[in-house]
């Protein structure tokens, strides 16, 4: 028989509560940085359900913890992901404002450009005018490339990334304890 299926609902399996956290952070409990391992696969678990659903961490422990560490295992959770939600928040504001400063300079070099393609008619044989015109053009449109790579692509990544860290953020974490016999 299969075990139900429950919506949001992100399974994990630890030895010890502190096999969830870095063993090298030296911050107290509530700060500290979860393992990398157990980051990539809450996060990646969460990708896979489904948007709407409220997320919850149930960790189903092997050795019971320490009293203390296990009424503040939630807390320390969702201030991890709190955290790296604000951090994906000002990586994508300074990304944004890099396309703004990028446009702005690219937007410039491409007038540049343009109106230099328009005086090298002047000042070129016939010859070799189209050849001159085109490349400034060319080279003024190759500017804009990484602004619109920032405005097309590069943003959604990272919005999308601090979407789900948000999301858990705000989940319930909860602890399964072995059975005692």
């Amino acid at each position: 028989m299969s075990a139900p299926h429950h919506p949001g609902r992100i399974d994990l399996k630890l030895r010890e509560l502190a096999q969830l956290f870095n063993s090298m952070d030296p911050s107290p409990f509530l700060d500290r940085d979860l393992d990398q391992d157990a980051e990539e696969f809450i996060v990646s678990s969460a990708r896979e359900l489904p948007k709407g659903d409220s997320l919850e961490l149930v960790i189903h422990l092997a050795t019971p913890p320490d009293a203390e560490r296990a009424a503040d295992a939630e807390s320390a959770v969702r201030h991890y992901f709190a955290s790296r939600a604000e951090i994906k928040r000002r990586e994508l504001r300074l990304l944004m404002r890099r396309g703004h400063v990028s446009l702005t300079i690219g937007l410039l070099f491409l007038a540049v450009c343009l109106l230099a393609s328009r005086l090298a008619i002047r000042v070129v044989h016939a010859s070799a005018e189209d050849l001159v015109r085109e490349g400034f053009m060319i080279v003024g449109w190759v500017a804009m490339w990484r602004p619109l790579e920032i405005y097309l692509y590069d943003w959604w990544p990272l919005r999308d990334e601090g979407r789900i860290l948000r999301r858990l953020a705000h989940m319930r974490v909860k602890l399964v304890l072995p059975h005692r016999a």
